[in-house]
């Protein structure tokens, strides 16, 4: 077991290896994607092991794996996957028409081998200081990325970033110290004090008042981390300005990582403090989901566009776990997933857009369908994927999500339908007009071709394939496996 928790952690340095030892960056990007497939594959072997044998415990705790860790771990390491492949077209394009220079290519797959090693690393882990650490470094590693291309938009981009993702963070650690302290009646050890298995173990006897103050600053810190509104607002820079398999890699596995930990923090507190948890992320939720379809009804940067559905998205999934309930929890582990993917092909299919067109303005892109039909047609897919679409995930996830509101609370189930309705709109008012408005006949950019082609394409398919299966059919191992995760946390 043990082997396996390494290797999910450890193959998606695969590139950054290479780059060390002088391997030239267009291997070095491709032993990237593979490293990243290989943490896939570790991470649903690791799956398998946790649903049949239970929680794996190891170091006093700081190697901890149970079948939420394990969940998290197959989605994050999933869009390592896809992201790792559309990396190689995209690097390759880049470096072909002197946009990136040699260092900054080895930079980019350095710095996305660190960041994936480090996300994946905090999920493994059951002392909640060393996840604060790994998440603030993934900050760090990934800050790097957003400002590659050195131009004065995307390094203003990364210093708001690391500003404001940093205070979250800073205020995410005196959550965890507060929980620290919440602690001192249990009988436990100074190490097992910020252990989740022995927190949650003695969940009842924390100290009210104290973990009510630790979870609501674990949500407003984590929460800056996943663009929670009002601490949303280095995000949308961020994701428009970083290279697109970076932004994938932002929206799709950065802001998982730390709704991960609000999660643990909400089952610790939801044992004693009753239904506040679910308020405080009922409030966050609804504002977030507000924010971002307001936002959207804006055309411009459609990098920015799929910023703001993001936040939306990260505001369902907090609507689903105030929610609460066996149906409230399955949403939002089911749409965690759907969106990751979701998500990562939009960002990836942005990624061809700027390299066809070289702007990120939707004004200056239509009939992307006329004039590169698979990208057009992914754009058109992935968009009414994202925003709820049937037949495809998100759909059923979102499903789920109202039904659970409906079960609760009929007023707030209204509510986000009502938003929900007002996201689709804007949301597809942009990129139908992008895929399917008629061309101006402006000239449009060679793509990428041969090789980097097909690595750039094959994630777009794979993914919307996957987001399809998922809208029709959830497998029973992936079903057992959230059953189980909903177990872990209650």
């Amino acid at each position: 077991m043990i082997a396996l928790v390494v290797l999910v952690a450890a193959l998606p340095l695969l590139g950054a290896l290479a780059v060390a030892v002088g391997v030239r960056a267009r291997t070095a990007a491709t032993l990237t994607a593979v490293g990243g497939a290989g943490a896939f594959a570790a991470a649903l072997a690791l799956a398998i092991k946790v649903v049949g044998g239970g929680a794996f415990e190891s170091a006093s705790g700081f190697v901890y794996v149970d079948a939420l860790s394990a969940f998290f771990a197959v989605t994050i390491s999933l869009v390592v996957t896809l992201a790792g492949l559309g990396s190689v077209g995209y690097l390759r394009t880049e470096e072909e028409r002197g946009e990136l220079n040699p260092l900054q290519l080895r930079l980019y797959i350095v710095f996305f081998a660190l960041f994936s090693a480090l996300m994946l690393a905090s999920l493994e882990t059951g002392n909640l200081g060393l996840l604060w650490v790994l998440v603030e470094a993934s900050t760090l590693a990934s800050a790097v990325l957003v400002a590659l291309e050195a131009k004065a938009r995307s390094l203003e981009a990364a210093w708001k970033y690391i500003i404001i993702s940093s205070f979250g963070v800073t205020i995410a650690l005196a959550g965890t110290l507060f929980l620290f302290y919440a602690a001192t009646p249990l009988a436990l050890s100074p190490n097992e004090r910020l252990t989740w298995p022995a927190l949650f173990a003695n969940a009842g006897g924390l100290q009210h008042d104290t973990l009510k103050l630790a979870f609501l600053l674990a949500v407003i810190g984590y929460g800056t981390k996943v663009g929670l509104a009002p601490m949303h607002t280095w995000l949308p820079d961020a994701h428009s300005e970083a290279p697109s398999p970076a932004s994938a890699m932002l929206s799709a596995a950065l802001l998982n990582t730390g709704m991960y930990a609000i999660i643990r923090f909400q089952a610790l507190a939801a044992a004693d403090l009753g239904r506040y948890p679910s308020r405080v992320l009922l409030v966050f939720g609804f504002a977030s989901i507000a924010i971002g379809a307001l936002f959207m009804v804006r055309r411009g940067n459609f990098k920015r566009l799929f910023a703001y559905s993001s936040i939306e998205h990260m505001g369902i999934i907090a609507v689903a776990l105030g929610f609460g309930g066996t149906l409230g929890y399955y949403g939002a582990l089911l749409h965690t997933l759907n969106h990751a993917i979701g998500k990562c092909v939009l960002f990836l299919t942005s990624g061809e857009l700027v390299l066809r067109y070289r702007t990120r303005s939707s004004l200056e892109v239509d009939g992307v369908l006329g004039a590169a039909p698979l990208v057009g047609a992914v754009l058109l897919l992935g968009s009414l994927a994202i925003v709820g679409s049937p037949p495809f995930g998100l759909f059923l996830s979102e499903f789920t999500i109202v039904r659970a509101g409906f079960a609760g609370s009929p007023i707030l189930a209204g509510l986000l339908l009502l938003l929900l309705v007002l996201a689709f709109v804007a949301f597809m008012r942009t990129t139908s007009m992008m895929a399917l408005g008629e061309s101006d006949g402006r000239a449009v950019s060679a793509g990428p071709v041969g090789g980097a082609g097909i690595a750039s394409r094959a994630p777009l398919v794979a993914g919307l394939v996957v987001l399809l299966v998922l809208g029709l059919w959830i497998p029973h191992g992936l079903n057992h496996l959230i059953m189980d995760s909903i177990e872990a946390i209650r």
